[in-house]
């Protein structure tokens, strides 16, 4: 709270200025204005901290779904991709053991030769399975007539006339259980191309199920291959891969008989193949016996990873370790950028997909596991647009190393892992996730959407609280405003109702009060002015009479200072007493500092003896001037008694003095010496200023007088203080007397003329007049005092030896 004083100028009447309800000077409006701030703040304050934790609870959940999400779906493709790894494997399990239990079972028979020779035979009697061959003289080789199964054999396994030679015909017999065994496998089980044996390398007959013209289709696509060996001409290097596995176990690759080939076109079906072969042995196990094999499709392996179902577009694909995609869907192929190549040429020959040779670098450079388990990463493909702009699609890819198998390469038998691959655009495998992820923002807009408008709603019902609130706690105050502008109006009998106990009854209550005491004052105001006007009539008529009496006593003090001036002046030595005077020279100056000057000097000469006198009486003004007067009388009194003793002359006077001081109770006193000339000397007694001697050589001599007397008018008696100076005082030497009004006398710094000064403007001016010295050193004086005041009475007295 702050008090401010005001003057007692009554201020010009001004009208109030008119403050509506809402006003921003009205105090309803600034309580409704700070109330609803302060709950506007409160609500903006908790409704921002909601929507503050509602986000905060949105991104915590959004990242823990997106989180949970992300990990279900690559947990999910890792467990698709080894439960498709685990199929595949079984796919292959499942044709190697069916190309195992055929070679078994002939591995059986060759083992047993004497029984395989009895069922060949029984076999070859069999009208129905029996080989008929039938020698094609223009192709040069012999084949059977069709039936379950098809036996080719090779010309140079035949003899001019067209047969097997011997030990040929001992092969097909031996070998002619196929025809009973191979087509009830190749009936059942899994889904398979073609079964087939092939004997030793030295007869190398070709026994096939089903029934297909094995020889002419071979002559079509293979040039050649009836002249040259089988195992040479169609799969160079298998035949002694096995052989050295037999030299030492240790050679296989991988511990499992079975050798696979690369992808094909199959000569017979002209369709994309994949062979298995089952190596045989001879029953010494030195030799390789021939092989038994298997032909599946590429649709087989194919339909196990098309059937690979990710989303709308993912697929599955199988690779070799070398990245030839061995199979894949046309879609994912073209996903993959692949481009196929190879098919063509002698024997059997492969057809390639290589991911290297892709389209798309990144598929290109996408390096496949190798015993690192499964892989997933994310790999970003070019996609054209309309207009020819390319743009970059996501794609994640699941990787996965299968079990190694044996693989012929066109050259040797090497190990062989093939990798499973899964491939899908992470815009399709993550749409739930994009989709949860909007239902948690639109939740979270709905939430702050409605959290917004129940904080409006609630600012709209507090501020019509408050307005209605407000009414009623500014009613008093607003009965107190009118009361004050009907107090202004001069309506003193306004009061305010008091109805309630809080602190605005409590200015009510002293506003009614104060309504009192301004009606009861004004009421009397006339009284009270006429009472005060009288009585400042008295008073003034008082002052007027005082003023008469102080002006009529300072002019008669004003004449009394004026005789007691005059008289001062009229005891001072004139000029033509002084110029009478023979051996000395005197000049002299006073000026009082009041009307009537403290200061004392005389020159009394009675002939042939001069004595000068100079004093200070303490203070100055009237007193000082009577007390100076006192000692110029006694002084002429005893001079002309003819009393020429400086000490006596200085007692007696004292006494006289101090007597008359005694009398009139005064507390004055001065310093008085005196100067007599006598026949070239002078004699100093008493007590005052330092006095200078100018000597006519130019020397200056300033003699002390302290000790020489004492202050007259101090003590009754001062004569055994008073003493005697006597000094030679020659032609044109000058002796200077002077007040301390001289040495003491100030200028506006405050520096004082000083006895150094008076004796050098004294020395500078030696060669004047007594007169012209005199003249000289007051210049300087009045020179140093410039405008400044002057405090003391100012006196100098000149000597000059004529």
């Amino acid at each position: 709270m702050s008090v401010t004083h005001v003057t007692q100028e009554t201020p010009e009447n001004q009208e109030p200025e008119a403050i509506g309800r809402f006003s921003r000077h009205s105090f309803r409006a600034k309580f409704i204005a700070v109330v609803s701030a302060a709950v506007l703040f409160d609500l903006m304050l908790a409704g921002g901290v909601a929507i503050w934790n509602v986000q905060r609870l949105s991104k915590d959940a959004t990242e823990k779904v997106e989180t949970g999400l992300t990990d279900a779906t690559e947990e999910y493709l890792r467990t698709y991709i080894d439960t498709t790894g685990l199929r595949t494997e079984l796919l292959l399990d499942q044709v190697f053991s069916e190309v195992e239990a055929l070679g078994a079972s002939m591995q059986t028979l060759i083992d047993n030769h004497d029984t395989g020779a009895e069922i060949g035979l029984a076999v070859e009697g069999d009208p129905v399975l029996g080989d008929k061959l039938v020698y094609n003289k223009e192709a040069g080789w012999a084949q059977n007539s069709p039936g379950e199964s098809v036996v080719s054999v090779w010309g140079y396994l035949l003899d001019d006339e067209g047969n097997p030679l011997p030990e040929v015909a001992e092969e097909i017999a031996d070998s002619s259980a196929f025809n009973l065994i191979a087509p009830g496998m190749m009936k059942t089980g899994s889904p398979k191309l073609q079964l087939y044996y092939v004997g030793p390398k030295d007869k190398p007959i070709m026994r096939t199920t089903p029934y297909t013209e094995q020889a002419q289709t071979f002559d079509k696509l293979y040039p050649g291959h009836n002249e040259a060996n089988f195992w040479d001409f169609f799969f160079p290097g298998v035949y002694e891969g096995w052989q050295d596995w037999l030299a030492d176990p240790a050679n296989r690759p991988v511990p499992r008989d079975i050798v696979g080939t690369a992808p094909y076109i199959d000569a017979i079906t002209g369709a994309k193949i994949v062979s298995f072969f089952f190596p045989l042995w001879n029953a010494e196990r030195t030799d390789v016996a021939g092989m038994t094999a298997v032909d599946i499709t590429l649709d087989q392996l194919s339909s196990l990873v098309e059937n690979v179902k990710i989303a709308e577009t993912g697929f599955g694909f199988l690779s070799s370790s070398s990245g030839n995609i061995l199979a894949v869907s046309e879609a994912g192929a073209k996903t993959l950028g692949l481009v196929s190549v190879g098919g063509e040429g002698q024997g059997v020959t492969g057809i390639n997909r290589y991911l290297s040779q892709s389209e798309y670098p990144e598929v290109a450079n996408m390096a496949l596991p190798h015993d690192t388990g499964t892989v997933l990463e994310t790999i970003h493909l070019g996609v054209e647009q309309h207009g020819g702009a390319e743009a970059r699609e996501g794609y994640l890819v699941v990787l996965k190393e299968l079990a190694p198998i044996n693989l012929w390469d066109g050259e040797k038998i090497v190990a062989e892992n093939l990798t499973l691959g899964f491939m899908v655009a992470t815009d399709e495998i993550y749409a739930p996730l994009d989709e949860v992820r909007q239902e948690l923002s639109d939740a979270t807009q709905r939430i702050v959407s409605w959290q917004i408008t129940a904080l409006l709603f609630s600012l709209l019902v507090v501020t019509l609280a408050v307005y209605a609130i407000s009414g009623r706690i500014t009613k008093g105050l607003s009965e107190l405003a009118g009361a004050a502008r009907a107090l202004q109006n001069k309506d003193y009998s306004v009061r305010v109702a008091i109805p309630t106990r809080d602190e605005v009854a409590a200015v009510g209550l002293a506003f009614n009060n104060m309504a009192e005491e301004i009606s009861y004052h004004t009421e009397n105001l006339e009284n009270l002015v006429e009472e005060r006007t009288r009585k400042l009539e008295t008073a003034n008529s008082e002052i007027v009479a005082l003023n008469e009496r102080l002006k009529s006593e300072n002019l008669r003090l004003g004449a009394e200072l004026d005789v007691a001036k005059r008289i001062q002046e009229m005891v001072l030595p004139r000029r033509s007493e002084l110029e009478v005077i023979p051996q000395i020279e005197i000049a002299a100056f006073m000026e009082p500092a009041d009307e009537v000057g403290g200061d004392y000097y005389d020159v009394l000469f009675d002939g042939d003896h001069i004595k000068v006198g100079i004093g200070d009486v303490t203070g100055h003004g009237l007193e000082s001037g009577v007390l100076m007067l006192m000692v110029q009388s006694v002084a002429r009194a005893l001079q002309e008694q003819g009393d020429r003793d400086p000490v006596a002359f200085l007692d007696v006077l004292n006494r006289a003095v101090y007597k008359n001081i005694t009398r009139t109770n005064s507390d004055k006193h001065l310093t008085l010496a005196f100067v007599d000339y006598e026949n070239g000397k002078v004699t100093l007694s008493g007590q005052h200023e330092e006095v200078l001697i100018i000597r006519a050589n130019g020397d200056t001599e300033r003699i002390d007088t302290i000790d020489l007397g004492f202050p007259v008018g101090l003590e009754a008696d001062i004569l055994p203080f008073v003493a005697t100076l006597d000094l030679a005082f020659g032609p044109e030497d000058v002796l200077i007397l002077h007040t301390d009004g001289i040495t003491e006398a100030e200028n506006e710094k405050g520096e004082m003329f000083g006895l150094d000064r008076l004796s050098q403007s004294a020395h500078d001016n030696r060669e004047k007049s007594a007169k012209g010295i005199a003249e000289a050193v007051i210049t300087d004086v009045k020179s140093h005092i410039g405008n400044y005041k002057v405090f003391d009475d100012i006196t100098l007295v000149v000597l000059k030896h004529r």
